[in-house]
């Protein structure tokens, strides 16, 4: 499959998926995050690959939603004439995009450098391991911005973190580097620039030698595990405030990241 936001590399059993406007810090706009969707759904039937490394082109992995093209703005458009069931189902594309990330049936890496904003850590909180640059930088602007964190990306914080460190990093809006993310467990290692992909191919290697089945079944309990410790939370409708923010004719600032 051809892709315009995307850049696809085989190498064996690795597949390397580049976020690929690099001209735009890879902002993420409706094509970008129904291509990531499709890319990692059509994982459910690609048995070769074994491991999947997330990265970025350019100077960031990814700098959050795009400003000039949010993601939906043609549904969510307070002039359009969508359906609601229409206004709701662009609202929800970017939790589309992250599920079909963490649903990936591979074990999946998230390379990152230099800016994960908003929706970028979003990507990456989807991964099973994180690997970053220890410039890199994080932060998540929604609060300021007027919107709650969405695409299931405060539930996966929390899990991750715990929740007194993700009220800390969501509600206060401050940015932080790749060693306090580390020392969080956002971030599995925070490695020397120079080292980042010598250190994720060794991760994806060493994933990929190890037996497949037991490696793909201890994804699931773990990923059934995760789920469960999630109960009760809202991941399914917290699009719908970003839907509720363009019927207010706020659209543009809700989506900025």
């Amino acid at each position: 499959m051809t892709y315009q936001t995307l850049e696809i590399e085989r190498d064996g059993a690795l597949l390397r998926v580049w976020l690929n406007r690099p001209a735009k810090r890879n902002a993420l706009d409706t094509t970008a995050l129904e291509e990531i969707a499709a890319c990692f759904g059509a994982l459910q039937r690609d048995f070769a690959t074994r491991v999947v490394v997330l990265g970025g082109r350019g100077p960031s992995f990814c700098g959050g939603a795009d400003r000039k093209s949010p993601p939906g703005r043609e549904r969510l458009r307070a002039d359009s004439d969508a359906t609601d069931r229409e206004r709701r189902w662009a609202s929800q594309i970017g939790l589309r995009a992250c599920r079909a990330i963490e649903d990936a049936e591979v074990a999946t890496i998230a390379r990152v450098h230099g800016h994960a904003v908003g929706g970028g850590l979003a990507l990456a909180l989807a991964c099973d391991f994180r690997i970053a640059a220890d410039d890199a930088v994080f932060h998540v602007p929604e609060v300021d911005l007027g919107i709650p964190l969405s695409w299931g990306a405060t539930a996966r914080l929390a899990h991750e973190i715990g929740p007194a460190r993700a009220r800390e990093a969501i509600l206060l809006c401050e940015r932080f580097d790749a060693r306090q993310a580390e020392a969080w467990g956002a971030v599995h290692r925070a490695v020397p620039a120079a080292e980042l992909d010598c250190v994720v191919d060794d991760w994806a290697r060493r994933l990929a030698a190890k037996p497949e089945v037991a490696v793909h079944m201890t994804k699931t309990q773990l990923r059934a595990y995760a789920a469960r410790a999630r109960l009760g939370d809202f991941t399914e409708s917290d699009g719908d405030a970003l839907q509720g923010a363009s019927r207010l004719g706020s659209a543009r600032a809700a989506f900025q990241s």
